[in-house]
């Protein structure tokens, strides 16, 4: 008997979801192959500037927490709640908190693996995953203390859930409505983990119109898929108007050059042209395969729906974001479509799984992980972090050299998100014994997320105790090009003693 056409085994026919025990074992083990991907060597970067809003934030008190996301970052109030119970548990070292969004990363890996195997075949189905867990996009998120990992794992789960809800053979009234009341609460989730879920609202709406097997039950369930989707969104109403009263805090996104269309399909997901050059190929591979080849390899009209959702995933957040960025408000970063990752995954996969014979799939896979290789390495090496973030090497430095009664001068002239200053909070035990001279409130005791500080010029009187400044500055910054405050502390009696230049930070010794 002739075996069936390439592209039919690239669906199961009877479309009905997988029973999980059948597929658990297996999605575990990819999850926790995802987990260690992504954890390897992700405590070896100094925190940088976003992750040390998520650390100073999730250390204050609970009260200290609510007031802050009443003033500024309501849209990470949920991650910072989680982040702060795991701090409590595991401690704030770059391991503990990294580790959090691998754990979300491998929950997110299996997620895939779950989604590929329901919508079409084991021929997929690993590639899928395996793809997942190698994407630069997913690296990073997942050796981050941010949220993308969290949401990202929400909104893979979340599409599982809806299409075991679309497919799935008629179950009593109670049993439904409990699961979609639990598809309601999980979307609400995602949008409180991650404002921006809100942009697959459309594409999970086309998913409960494409994927119902039955055309009568189309009408079925859009309208339980509408009501659902209602109640999430009356759930989320209040991160959702909190987001619009704080929209200023994005408006730095206003002050940088546009990203290009080109640029964004290169480094939104894969970092390295190489790698987007044969990822997209294999993604035009899967469309053409899937919707443009006839006769006996014609494409059943169930795989044809479920790529058309992938496709939508990746594109439709993208696009809004982008268009809305040049013609509306500043919204668009690169990291932000993080939470198409699964979908891109699953679109690489069927490309792959249209090569034949299985050597050329072998040898995608491998070309693949060959291409992201230097990404993942140097997301890992000591300067992996944005803009080469070296606040714990320059904490090393002060530990080093500092002595109990010195006293420490940190380079205000740059955005917060970039001030040496952050060295002190995230590893607070090298400053030990130090006096902060410029210190006017401490962050956890402010409504803001940063530290209140005043010109070293009008504390002076601080200094009559010491005899040893170190002085921070960051390389090119206003500060260290005009010497303000180490002219300053030379008006004082003190010299330069010694000088350390790390990756961005300049470290420099006065005494007097």
């Amino acid at each position: 008997m002739p075996s069936p056409p390439l592209l039919s085994r690239l669906v199961r026919p009877d479309t009905l979801t997988l029973p999980l025990l059948r597929t658990g074992g297996l999605a575990a083990l990819l999850g926790l192959l995802g987990f260690l991907v992504s954890i390897a060597g992700s405590w070896r970067p100094s925190y940088w500037g976003d992750e040390a809003a998520s650390v100073m934030s999730a250390e204050r008190s609970l009260p200290g927490l609510f007031r802050l996301l009443d003033n500024v970052d309501a849209v990470h109030g949920a991650y910072y709640l989680l982040l702060h119970v795991w701090i409590d548990l595991f401690g704030s070292s770059e391991l503990a908190t990294r580790g959090l969004s691998a754990l979300f990363v491998g929950a997110a890996t299996a997620g895939t693996f779950v989604l590929a195997r329901t919508l079409f075949t084991a021929r997929v189905d690993v590639l899928a995953a395996l793809v997942f867990a190698l994407l630069p996009r997913v690296t990073y998120m997942g050796s981050e203390a941010r949220s993308a990992a969290v949401a990202t794992a929400v909104v893979v789960w979340l599409t599982v859930l809806l299409v075991h809800l679309v497919r799935s053979r008629p179950v009593d009234a109670g049993t439904r409505f409990a699961l979609w009341a639990g598809y309601a609460g999980l979307l609400a989730l995602g949008i409180y983990f991650f404002l921006y879920v809100l942009l697959l609202v459309p594409v999970l709406a086309l998913a409960a119109l494409l994927l119902t097997p039955r055309e009568g039950d189309v009408r079925v369930s859009m309208r339980a898929w509408a009501i659902a989707t209602g109640a999430a969104l009356a759930l989320a109403a209040p991160v959702i108007t909190a987001s619009l009263d704080q929209r200023d805090q994005i408006a730095f996104i206003g002050r940088r050059p546009p990203i290009p269309v080109l640029t964004a399909a290169v480094h939104q997901w894969f970092s390295n042209a190489p790698l987007a050059v044969l990822a997209w190929g294999l993604i035009l591979l899967a469309v053409v395969m899937v919707f443009f080849v006839g006769g006996r390899r014609a494409t059943p009209a169930n795989t044809k729906a479920a790529l058309g959702v992938m496709l939508a995933w990746m594109i439709v957040p993208s696009a809004a974001l982008l268009i809305g960025t040049h013609l509306v408000t500043p919204m668009y970063s690169l990291r932000y479509l993080s939470i198409c990752t699964p979908a891109v995954a699953i679109a690489i996969a069927v490309g792959i799984a249209c090569l034949r014979p299985r050597w050329p799939q072998v040898a995608a896979l491998g070309l693949i992980t060959a291409l992201m290789l230097p990404t993942y390495l140097e997301q890992r090496s000591e300067f992996g972090k944005n803009y080469g973030s070296d606040l714990r090497q320059a904490a090393e430095v002060v530990r080093n050299g500092a002595q109990s009664g010195d006293a420490v001068v940190f380079d205000e002239s740059v955005r917060p998100s970039r001030k040496p200053r952050l060295a002190l909070r995230l590893y607070p035990d090298a400053f030990a014994g130090l006096q902060d001279v410029t210190l006017a409130v401490p962050f956890d005791t402010t409504n803001d997320l940063w530290d209140v500080v005043l010109p070293l010029e009008q504390v002076t009187d601080r200094l009559t105790e010491t005899d040893r400044v170190w002085v921070l500055q960051n390389q090119g910054s206003g500060e260290n090009s005009r010497g303000d405050n180490i002219r300053t502390l030379q008006q004082l009696g003190f010299t330069v003693t010694e000088s350390t230049m790390l990756n961005r930070t300049q470290i420099i010794e006065m005494t007097r």
